[in-house]
This record gives C-alpha cells, sequence and structure tokens, in this order.
C-alpha cells in the first residue's frame, strides 16, 4: 500500500488573476479530482480500449511519484522523458508532476549531437527511456544524468544505472510530504523547441503557462463533459497542454501514439473522441480522403484546425463538427482564436480576452492595420506565458524586449479585428525585391486536388535574391504535373509568387509533430529532378503565360 505524507499548508495569493492551486497544480488537482469524481474516465487509450478512472489514475501516479522519489528525485529536480506516446508516459508525466519536479521531455528524433545538447542542457539526473532509444545514449555524453528506467526490455547503457519499469510500481512505501506547497508559478515541465534550423532552445513552462494555453478563456468551446484526443507527442505543447487542459477541467482524453489517416474516425468512434486538434496538413490528409456515407457519424464535435485548410464549410457538414482555429506556439498561451467555422479565408482569429497583441517593425514601432509586422505579446495574467529559455539568457533577453514577447512570425490584421498568418521571419522568401509568404503560396498549392503536401522555399536566383521552388507530394496513387500545377496556380495568385521550380516526391522530410524539414529542403535546393518553369520555355510576366519558340 502507498502512503501519502500529508502537504504543508501555507496562505494562498489573493491575486484574483490567479486560480488557487487545486485548480492549476498537478499534484493539488489530483487529490481533488480523486476526492470529488473519483469514478469519472479520465483515459481512453485507442489501441486497447483500456479505460482508467481518476481513482486509477492516482494510484499509479502515486506509485510512479513514489519510486521516482527512490531514484532520489525531489522537489524542483528535473527529470528526462524520452518515450513514445504510452501508457507509461502518460503515468511519468503526472507522477513528476505530483513530486513537484520538472518534466523535461524530448523529441523521439533526437541523436548525436542534437541530443547530446538537450540531454546536457536538462540539467536532469533521472532519466525515463523507452529501450529502443536507449542504444542511442551510448554514443553521446551523459552530463549529470545518473540513472535511467528504460521501459520495455533491458538496455544497459554504461556509466548509468539502469532500472526496469517496475521501478515505478512500488507496491507499499510512504511518499515524502513537499518541502512547500507546489505553487501555479512553479515551473512544470521544459519544453524544446523543434530545433529544425538550429540548437533547440527549452521553453521554460509554468503551471499557470500550461492552464491558460489551453483554459475555458482560450478554448471556449471545451468542456468537461468532452473527450479531447492526443494524437500529438508528448514532448511536443501539441500533446501535454491538450492532456493538461482536459485534466485542469477534470475531463477526459482518449490517446493514441501517433495520427494515422485511415484509421482516424474509427477511433473517434471507439473512444468516444469528441474533440480534436488537427494540424493543416493532418486535416487535408482527411479531406482528400475519398468520402464515405458515414464520415459523419461519430461523437466528434469540435475540431481545432491550425492553421486553417481547405474549404471549412465543406470539411464541418462532411464530418459533422464544427471548426475552430488559433494561434499558439510553445512560449505563448493561445493569443487568437476563432468563432466557429469561420468564413473570413485564412484567418487565424481574433485577440482573446487577457491579452494584449501588437504589430510592429524591427524597432518594435506598430505598423498600420494591412501591413505585416511580427506578433508581439504580454498577458494581464502573471506567469501566463514562458519563464523564458533555460539557461539561454540571451535568447530570452532577445524574445523578451521592452516588456513584449516577441513570437519571430509575421502577420497582418484587418479592420475587423481578424489576424492572419504570414510566415515565420525566417521562411520568408525575397524575389525581385517582393516578399513572399511562403505559407500563402503552400496554401494555394495544396488547394490542387492531385497534391496531399506542399513546402515552398526560396533558393539562389543566378542574378541576385531568390526564385520560388515548391517540393510536393501526390495524394494517394496520384501524380502531379508540374507544368498543370504551374496553370492552376496563375488565376490564384500574384505572378512574383508563382514557383520557377517544382519538385515531386512521395513524402515530404519531417520532425515527429509533423512540420517539413524546410532546412532540408534548402539544403538540397534544385536537385536533378526538379522541374524548371524556365527550362521548359514558360516565362511568366504580369500574370501572364507565354511559351516561348523554338
Amino acid at each position: 500500500m502507498i502512503e501519502i505524507a500529508g502537504c504543508p499548508t501555507t496562505p494562498e495569493t489573493t491575486d484574483p488573476r490567479i486560480p488557487p492551486r487545486d485548480h492549476v497544480v498537478t499534484r493539488h488537482l489530483l487529490d481533488r479530482w480523486v476526492k470529488t469524481q473519483p469514478d469519472k474516465v479520465f483515459l481512453k487509450c485507442g489501441d486497447t480500449g483500456e479505460e482508467w478512472t481518476y481513482r486509477e489514475l492516482h494510484g499509479k501516479v502515486a506509485r510512479a511519484a513514489l519510486g521516482l522519489q527512490q531514484l532520489g528525485v525531489a522537489q524542483g529536480d528535473h527529470v528526462l522523458v524520452w518515450m513514445p506516446n504510452s501508457r507509461e508516459c502518460v503515468i511519468t508525466y503526472f507522477a513528476i508532476g505530483y513530486l513537484g519536479a520538472v518534466y523535461v521531455p524530448i523529441n523521439t528524433a533526437y541523436r548525436g549531437r542534437l541530443l547530446e545538447h538537450v540531454v546536457d542542457l536538462s540539467d536532469a539526473r533521472v532519466a525515463v527511456v523507452h529501450c529502443d532509444l536507449a542504444d542511442r545514449l551510448r554514443e553521446v555524453s551523459l552530463a549529470k544524468l545518473e540513472a535511467a528506467v528504460v521501459v520495455g526490455r533491458e538496455v544497459p547503457v554504461s556509466g548509468l544505472r539502469v532500472y526496469g519499469w517496475e521501478a515505478l510500481c512500488p507496491q507499499s512505501g510512504m511518499l515524502r510530504a513537499l518541502e512547500r506547497p507546489i505553487e501555479p508559478w512553479d515551473a512544470q515541465q521544459i519544453i524544446f523547441t523543434s530545433g529544425t534550423t538550429g540548437p533547440s532552445k527549452g521553453v521554460l513552462t509554468s503551471y499557470l503557462h500550461s492552464f491558460t494555453a489551453a483554459s475555458v478563456d482560450t478554448w471556449p468551446p471545451i468542456t468537461a463533459d468532452d473527450r479531447f484526443m492526443i494524437n500529438m507527442p508528448m514532448f511536443h505543447v501539441g500533446g501535454v497542454s491538450v492532456l493538461f487542459a482536459m485534466f485542469a477541467r477534470g475531463g477526459s482524453a482518449s490517446f493514441i501514439e501517433r495520427f494515422d489517416t485511415a484509421s482516424f474516425l474509427e477511433t473517434v468512434r471507439s473512444t468516444g473522441t469528441t474533440a480534436v486538434f488537427l494540424l493543416g496538413v493532418m486535416a487535408g490528409f482527411l479531406e482528400k480522403m475519398p468520402a464515405r456515407a458515414d464520415d459523419a457519424d461519430s461523437p466528434l464535435r469540435v475540431v481545432y484546425m491550425v492553421p486553417l485548410a481547405g474549404d471549412i464549410e465543406a470539411f464541418a457538414k462532411r464530418f459533422g463538427c464544427e471548426v475552430y482555429t488559433i494561434f499558439n506556439m510553445t512560449e505563448i498561451s493561445t493569443p487568437t482564436h476563432s468563432e466557429a467555422n469561420p468564413v473570413v479565408r485564412g484567418t487565424c482569429g481574433k485577440v482573446r480576452a487577457g491579452v494584449d497583441v501588437r504589430l510592429v517593425d524591427e524597432n518594435d514601432c506598430e505598423v498600420p492595420i494591412g501591413q505585416v509586422g511580427e506578433m508581439i505579446i504580454r498577458t494581464d495574467r502573471p506567469w501566463a506565458m514562458n519563464s523564458g529559455y533555460y539557461r539561454n539568457p540571451k535568447a530570452t533577453a532577445e524574445a523578451w524586449r521592452n516588456g513584449w514577447f516577441h513570437t519571430g512570425d509575421a502577420f497582418r490584421t484587418d479592420a475587423q479585428g481578424y489576424f492572419y498568418f504570414v510566415d515565420r521571419k525566417k521562411d520568408a522568401i525575397r524575389r525581385r525585391g517582393e516578399n513572399i509568404s511562403s505559407f500563402e503560396v503552400e496554401a494555394e498549392v495544396t488547394a490542387h486536388p492531385a497534391v496531399r503536401e506542399a513546402a515552398a522555399i526560396g533558393v539562389p536566383n543566378e542574378i541576385s535574391e531568390e526564385d520560388v521552388l515548391v517540393v510536393v507530394a501526390p495524394v494517394e496513387g496520384g501524380t502531379i504535373d508540374p507544368a498543370a500545377l504551374l496553370e492552376f496556380l496563375r488565376p490564384r495568385m500574384a505572378h512574383f509568387m508563382l514557383p520557377r521550380y517544382v519538385r515531386v516526391l512521395p513524402e515530404l522530410p519531417k520532425t515527429p509533430t509533423s512540420k517539413v524539414l524546410k532546412h532540408e529542403l534548402r539544403s538540397e535546393g534544385v536537385t536533378a529532378d526538379t522541374w524548371d518553369r524556365e527550362k521548359a520555355g514558360i516565362q511568366v510576366k504580369a500574370d501572364r503565360f507565354t511559351k516561348t519558340s523554338g
């Protein structure tokens, strides 16, 4: 039997902007739910149909927390977690929080120098690692790591004390009291940025940050009666923030290892899922599947689609749901939110209550409505956004300039208050004096029925600046004719945006969170298999095509 020592009590803040601990903090929340709704189902597993009530979750988490404590983990310590989505990952996530320690997950694709970088940056002495990943630890410096719980088969790692999962399943013992109550502003986790263009940065996230990012105020359609599908990795904010949002609401989550287009609707039905987050590429995959008469026959009622893709009205009708969109990133807390089934093409919604947003130039001067500027943000609630980049004061200072957080993303807004994502500042393409949004090019390219996914990048022009290269992948069983694609795009975009180059691949290279690895495509550039419209004799001038002779 696991015994849990009582926690010290101290007065809570009277600041009305900060909810009580048992509304925000993992340990205090779980203790509250096990008293008030012990038999409510919190988790439904997509592969087996297994269900965990809040009482069962509490038992599993308390055992794992005791196991971590026996390995030396104390309040405030960092624990490295390197696992795919799994039951063990969910238990570990909550157990770390139950101790008041800090969850530090890392991307399952990491290896070599990048793996070594995040292991060192984590400052963790204890790790929980899947057996299929543990071998990679032999290739790198282990920094402060001393012990690892390896999930699955036994994998010895030189320099580490290695334990099996049973180390986190003790059947008896005393879980010591906390040194102090866990506060809403304490660090809950360090989430690493994707690292697709450089070394990953560790985003320090407080409980208040996680709570605010997907709270009732920021995601109003989601209630405690919903079951939200976790289909993003738990080393990504799209995975952990949704799980924590449903936990904080006292709601329910369904859980899958990864998104699969073919089985998606059946999984929704079998798990009773009512809400899901879909990247635009995921929604596009679903939209381009052959329609079936029972597509709308499921409990799904809310889809968060980021960014908006395709015909939203048709998507909502086909799948029997309401579609919303937002803008968010690991460092912030959902500053914009749309109405249901937005008819404004390309929007990411309007600014929510409790947050200030400005679009500014390189000197932080606000740009006029309709002009493109970098989005900067601040919130009314303390600790409602990131607490900086861990052990990276230079990046923290650069991002938090003049009292505002700088997103690095370019937007424009209209007179009605709608915001429109233009591009990551680093992804913008410069061609003949024009700034081109890769995001807008990709949106038009993927509108072609034969295109499943696309990435637009800039490649060096022979004279100066850049030309547009689009890398595309066809729908299953389909083919893409570059000349026909160009003709399709002509009436849909300005002439200077039309791609010079088209490269067709079976699939675009991606991170485990489905972000296209544009730096790989840029480094490959114009390959031997890339189609060039100029070599094909097609010229583009002021929106007119002319075929050159001879």
